[in-house]
């Protein structure tokens, strides 16, 4: 979780703990330690840098609105992954709504990918493909590095149905020709 913010040593918990007692630097320390996470996963939702650095300031806000008497029962990002989700995908309907005569893009014919820009933008159209529950288990799993178990817990999901999507996004990703080269070894 990248920053430029001087790094703040202090667990999770001690900084809620903190922020609890009073502690504003401990807020800005949560803040800079989860912001670029934030925008990232907003952006993944929203597909607009606007509306994801909108979701930012709405999901601190909201989480600062939980103070005094916040209790973290889980990883900051799992407590964080439905709120940023919720307020994503409201803030793309606004947006749609706003703006309900714009085209959608033309879709791109398969290549075969050589350099890492095109190979991002091919794993993408693939991903894109995808049904939205496997889609998004798929990306907490590997771009988040979420567990199983936190997949569920952020979810509200049972940790059966987490494993079911996975396995079913993985095999309609190495079914399809333009994917299947990632998986070969």
């Amino acid at each position: 979780m990248g920053s430029q913010f001087p790094h703040d040593t202090r667990s999770d918990e001690a900084l809620i703990a903190a922020l609890n007692r009073g502690d504003a630097s401990a807020f800005d320390a949560i803040y800079y330690r989860y912001r670029d996470w934030v925008v990232r996963l907003a952006h993944r939702f929203t597909q607009n840098e606007a509306d994801a650095l909108d979701v930012l300031q709405e999901t601190f806000a909201y989480l600062f609105r939980k103070f005094p008497g916040f209790i973290l029962t889980a990883r900051m990002t799992t407590f964080l992954y439905p709120v940023v989700k919720n307020l994503s995908i409201a803030a793309r309907r606004k947006r749609e709504r706003q703006i309900s005569d714009e085209t959608a893009p033309d879709p791109v014919a398969p290549t075969v990918a050589s350099d890492p820009a095109q190979i991002r933008s091919e794993l993408a159209l693939v991903m894109a493909a995808l049904p939205e529950a496997q889609r998004e288990v798929l990306l907490m799993r590997f771009v988040d590095e979420m567990s199983l178990a936190e997949i569920g817990e952020a979810l509200g999901i049972p940790e059966g149905t987490v494993k079911s999507r996975m396995h079913n996004a993985l095999a309609t990703l190495k079914a399809d020709a333009r994917a299947r080269r990632y998986f070969e070894k």
